[in-house]
């Protein structure tokens, strides 16, 4: 334990990884998603592909659980198992293709989508009629691969329900639910693979010591009667992700 913990307090960035966890924190208690946003721009830059993405799972699986029963009772538990359905699909090729594609051309492809859709919410486009089943689980599937592929779940499941008719408040629910299910999916996958790093899991789970109370710290900020406010706050979460998932900041 001693070497494990001396190794994990080594690694270069720590201040900037735990800042940049605590304020992921509160953005996820508040909105119910955007941490991955925060995280891996900033575990990228100092971690491998793979460790960032460890690092990511590991510092979350423990911080949004406080708000978990809220969010089973006001969110849809049977619509985020279609998510998670399509999760289940989609992850294995994600984690795949971590290993395997290029990930300057994905880095552009996923933030002009990200941009993309963001301005047609932004200017009033909505989904017409209910959320399909079929929809539902291609979003979790898109969001599956995406978790495998670069630590980041949220944009396609974001958009959906950004555009959709639905409160704010279980669009929160919805994403909080969901977003825990794939880090409790994802580990035990890396850790079959043969891809887990157990000093950047331990350091995860250490910071994952602030995320826990950053996100009992935003939860409390978060009013449903305050929808502007909430849908504000996502989408500046949305346009920073997509503008420095950039490649172009990478050279």
């Amino acid at each position: 334990m001693p070497d494990i913990l001396a190794s994990a307090l080594d690694t270069d960035g720590l201040i900037w990884l735990v800042a940049a966890v605590f304020v992921a924190g509160l953005v996820r208690g508040f909105a119910g998603f955007g941490s991955a946003m925060i995280i891996m721009p900033v575990a990228s830059t100092v971690l491998s592909p793979v460790e960032a993405v460890i690092f990511l799972i590991c510092a979350e699986l423990v911080g949004p659980l406080p708000n978990a029963p809220a969010a089973w009772r006001d969110g849809e538990p049977r619509e985020v198992g279609l998510l998670v359905l399509g999760a289940i699909i989609a992850l294995p090729l994600g984690i795949w293709a971590l290993t395997t594609m290029d990930a300057t051309v994905f880095g552009w492809v996923v933030s002009i989508a990200v941009i993309t859709l963001l301005a047609l919410t932004v200017s009033g486009w909505r989904l017409k009629g209910a959320l399909t089943r079929r929809l539902t689980v291609t979003a979790g599937a898109l969001g599956g691969f995406m978790t495998g592929f670069a630590g980041i779940p949220g944009p396609p499941v974001i958009m959906l329900y950004m555009a959709s008719m639905l409160p704010v408040s279980v669009i929160r629910a919805n994403f909080l639910l969901y977003l825990v299910a794939l880090d409790f999916l994802l580990f035990p996958m890396l850790w079959a693979l043969g891809l887990m790093n157990w000093p950047i899991a331990f350091l995860g789970l250490l910071v994952g010591i602030p995320n826990l109370v950053a996100n009992m710290l935003g939860a409390r900020l978060f009013d449903p009667n305050r929808e502007r406010l909430f849908r504000t706050v996502a989408y500046l979460v949305i346009a920073a992700s997509a503008i420095v998932g950039l490649p172009l900041w990478k050279g």
